[in-house]
């Protein structure tokens, strides 16, 4: 595929032709807040490596036609996902059961949109690869069309409301905590049991398949060899990992509060890095490392070694039930922190929505979070959803909202 308009052709990625040039691209775009300190990305040798896991993805390159000079790059994938719910009403023992049930409609997501720094805000090459990518989505059978930018990113935002057609949608929150160089205390009053994936899956279409953004793919999400595992969280001499009698049982009788999480690792697709940080910011840094590491048990917050290239692990499927569920997201939280600490990872993240009540046990630094990401969203055509909701983009928001960690 590849169209030509005067100095620029959008194709699709080749890693023979490409690569390179993809790669001084990504070097030169900050991405992160503006006005808090930059992050930068690096793709591990492989661009596509973060659509890579969608059941449909691509990427395109802006390409400058004589000079075959990268200027610009973008990737997308589809999938599907929920979109709303509807009442399920069937009869059984002679009584008549209503219960929700998901609406699913395919959708697609842009993202990793770069234009190289000489080349924006002439020759439209960000639009040019936009409008080429949901020429493929409709292509595709996408219904739907998203992306993530910063609420203050203006010429992203313009970009894709203005010129594209996008609606400003859902405003969740990104919360990063940094990994010390300490273990973080897990409270003794919860047990931390490991779902085996199908016993992941079952409570996940059972208690959250009507969340918004739910993907219907569930099972090839939790079987990835990038997710670490799904954590549930009980009150203590409940059950253990032995004694857990399995999703179905548990769920027919549930704890009075219990919290979910699961982890993926980021730091196997890409790595990030600091920048921009003064030389007194990066003095205090090492010094609380170096009191965490001789002091552990002082719990010093330490900063980590951020300023260099380092990986995260995403913690998303975040929920729970129950008047303790906060505390007990909370010790999930630690217990997947201390995970990421043995395996060498700077920081852990989160996304979730700015309405979600458990976000309170979700520890993070208001300095390397985003209080109000912005999600927008396009309808790309006819909704055929199973059950149709009419049309999504006009739906009000729900207090909570499923992150696919393939996305993030």
């Amino acid at each position: 595929m590849g169209e030509e308009n005067h100095e620029i052709v959008v194709r699709e990625f080749d890693r023979k032709k490409d690569l390179l040039g993809v790669e001084d691209v990504e070097r030169r775009c900050e991405v992160g807040p503006s006005g808090k300190l930059s992050l930068f990305t690096d793709l591990l040798g492989d661009p596509i490596c973060r659509v890579r896991n969608s059941p449909a993805f691509i990427m395109l390159v802006a390409e400058m036609s004589e000079q075959k000079e990268i200027v610009g790059m973008i990737r997308g994938c589809i999938k599907t996902a929920t979109c709303g719910k509807k009442l399920s009403r069937n009869a059984k023992n002679n009584k008549e059961l209503i219960k929700p049930v998901p609406v699913y409609t395919k959708v697609a997501y842009i993202l990793g949109l770069r234009v190289s720094p000489s080349h924006r805000r002439r020759l439209g090459i960000g639009l040019k690869l936009v409008l080429r990518m949901e020429e493929w989505f409709r292509e595709n059978g996408a219904e739907y069309s998203y992306l993530a930018t910063e609420n203050d990113n203006l010429a992203s935002v313009k970009l894709f409301t203005d010129k594209c057609g996008y609606s400003k949608f859902r405003t969740p929150s990104i919360l990063v905590n940094p990994v010390f160089a300490h273990r973080v205390r897990v409270s003794d009053q919860v047990t931390v049991i490991q779902l085996c994936p199908s016993d992941a899956e079952i409570l996940y279409r059972r208690r959250f398949s009507t969340t918004e953004f739910f993907p219907r793919d569930i099972d090839s999400v939790l079987n990835n060899k990038l997710s670490l595992g799904t954590f549930l969280a009980v009150p203590r001499g409940t059950y253990t990992t032995e004694s857990f009698p399995g999703s179905d049982r548990f769920l027919a009788d549930p704890c009075e509060s219990w919290a979910v999480m699961s982890i993926w690792n980021c730091k196997d697709v890409f790595t990030l890095e600091v920048r921009g940080a003064s030389l007194a910011k990066r003095t205090l840094a090492k010094t609380t490392r170096i009191v965490d590491r001789a002091f552990p048990w002082l719990q010093v917050p330490s900063v980590p070694e951020l300023f260099k290239p380092f990986g995260l692990h995403f913690l998303y499927g975040i929920g729970g039930e129950g008047t303790r569920a906060v505390k007990f997201v909370k010790a999930l939280c630690g217990y997947a922190h201390n995970l990421a600490k043995a395996r060498g990872c700077g920081v852990v993240a989160a996304e979730v929505s700015s309405r979600e009540p458990l976000r309170f046990g979700i520890p993070h630094w208001k300095k390397l979070s985003c209080a109000e990401d912005l999600w927008c969203i396009k309808r790309l055509g006819e909704d055929y959803s199973d059950g149709s909701v009419g049309d999504w983009t006009k739906s009000p928001p729900g207090l909570s909202i499923f992150v696919d960690p393939r996305e993030f």
